[in-house]
């Protein structure tokens, strides 16, 4: 059982870590490669928009062939793909390994959960199972810009990615050895649905990448809203095409059963508040107090520090307190801590902090929870698309969360907001788009978690995960 742990919770350190790490070298890529601005963004968002856009379709592909199967040959993918970094002499071809690394993420990442959920019969030892991966995963999250930068101390820039290569490697040895091959009755046979696949992919991919040019350009970007409204349509489109498709890529039944939706929306909310509160503080910190990024690093290890020290709560509350109750409290600790910084976070540090620790918490406990929840609700064969689902809805509410508060900033704020050194009008104008964006995202994080409490309460799985 341990090297099957062993090895997705490699996979989740490889989720967490990828970006992390890569984060702290991007200057150093940049001088090294002769990269654009516009190019080092790519080397980033390339590889998320792949990862996001393409997990639903590996999902249902998994679902079908086999998630160990699956599983192994995008581990065999990112080794390669890592490998090939040592090679890397341009911006372009750095996207490219970028690229492919993001279809090898999604190859495996919902895969994991799936698998992860598979080795045990009991959900006490699921929540368990699921805390121990995803609390490596977290680690990789948290340790990845010190490593980052100890390592580029020491070590050219391409060591960053080289170090996927034994991740992968032991990913793949921990998962051939102790995860069987699926059962045939734990798979099913419907042909892919090429249509729905190219519909949903470019939902996701449209509905990611619009965020990120509202952002940069401002609630007026064209291309943002162009983006927003082809997601939207692609969406409509894909809707429609799985509810009249034979054999669709996504049963839509699924999503609406009790504890899939519930579990889904949680996510969501969880995402949405994480993003946006880590997004505002960041700035607020470094633009608008002027602390210094060492400083400023500090000043966010109240939430890494519960992140980290979370894991040894998760279980024990979990067993007392129940899957269902674990939910909603949890999702209240980040709704609570989201109020908490729209109301009072630029008053001092103080309330910042106690935001941080309010949402890590919350964070810590809803992502093994819903988890849980979703795959109980789904019938065996269907798991893996369930846990792409988990992460798409992750990928995108925390791209909507970022935009939202993002967009409200531009709107309220006037002159160059990275320029620091800000004038007293400018720290009110922050204020205030905090104030607005904060109960923003606040009022509907609320709204995810009491859909999601009111959808999810009294439902219990029947043995073939029909609820």
């Amino acid at each position: 059982m341990w090297p099957a742990i062993a090895g997705l919770a490699a996979v989740f350190l490889f989720e967490m870590l990828d970006n992390s790490i890569l984060s702290v070298a991007l200057p150093t890529i940049g001088a090294d490669l002769h990269a654009s601005t516009t190019a080092l963004q790519w080397v980033t968002g390339s590889y998320a928009l792949v990862f996001g856009g393409f997990m639903l379709v590996f999902g249902a592909v998994a679902d079908r062939y086999g998630r160990r199967r699956i599983m192994l040959a995008g581990l065999v993918l990112l080794g390669l793909a890592s490998a090939a970094t040592a090679a890397v002499t341009t911006a372009e071809q750095l996207i490219a390994v970028r690229v492919v690394m993001g279809v090898a993420a999604a190859m495996t990442t919902p895969g994991a959960m799936a698998l992860a959920f598979r080795l045990f019969d009991d959900d006490g030892l699921r929540v368990r199972a699921l805390n121990i991966i995803t609390t490596v995963g977290v680690v990789g999250l948290a340790a990845g810009p010190t490593a980052g930068g100890l390592v580029l101390r020491v070590a050219p820039w391409p060591v960053l990615l080289l170090i996927n290569v034994p991740i992968a490697a032991l990913a793949f040895a921990g998962i051939k050895r102790g995860i069987a091959a699926d059962a045939p009755q734990e798979l099913h046979r419907d042909p892919i649905d090429v249509a729905g696949a190219v519909l949903g992919t470019a939902a996701v991919l449209l509905l990611l990448s619009a965020p990120t040019r509202f952002v940069e350009d401002g609630a007026r970007s064209a291309t943002g809203w162009a983006a927003a409204v082809a997601g939207v349509i692609a969406v409509a489109l894909f809707v429609v095409r799985q509810r009249r498709a034979a054999y669709p890529l996504l049963d839509l039944g699924l999503i609406a059963r009790p504890l899939v939706a519930g579990g889904l929306a949680y996510k969501a909310a969880q995402g949405l508040g994480t993003a946006s509160l880590t997004y505002l503080v960041s700035l607020q910190l470094q633009l608008d107090w002027g602390w210094s990024p060492a400083r400023a690093a500090i000043g966010m290890l109240p939430q890494v520090v519960v992140l980290l020290a979370g894991g040894a709560v998760v279980s024990p509350f979990v067993r007392r307190a129940g899957l269902g109750t674990a939910a909603w409290i949890s999702s209240a600790s980040v709704v609570t801590g989201l109020a908490v910084y729209a109301a009072l976070g630029t008053y001092g540090y103080l309330w910042v902090a106690v935001a941080l620790v309010l949402v890590a918490f919350g964070t810590r406990m809803v992502g093994v929870v819903a988890v849980t929840n979703v795959m109980r609700g789904l019938p065996a064969e269907r798991t893996t698309v369930g846990a792409a689902l988990i992460d798409t809805a992750s990928q995108i509410t925390t791209g909507i969360g970022i935009a939202g508060v993002g967009t409200v900033l531009a709107a309220r704020f006037t002159g160059s907001i990275a320029a620091g050194n800000w004038s007293a009008a400018q720290t009110e104008q922050f204020g205030n788009a905090v104030r607005i964006g904060g109960f923003g995202v606040t009022a509907l994080a609320a709204a995810l978690s009491l859909w999601a409490f009111l959808r999810a309460r009294g439902a219990e799985p029947a043995a073939d995960g029909s609820r």
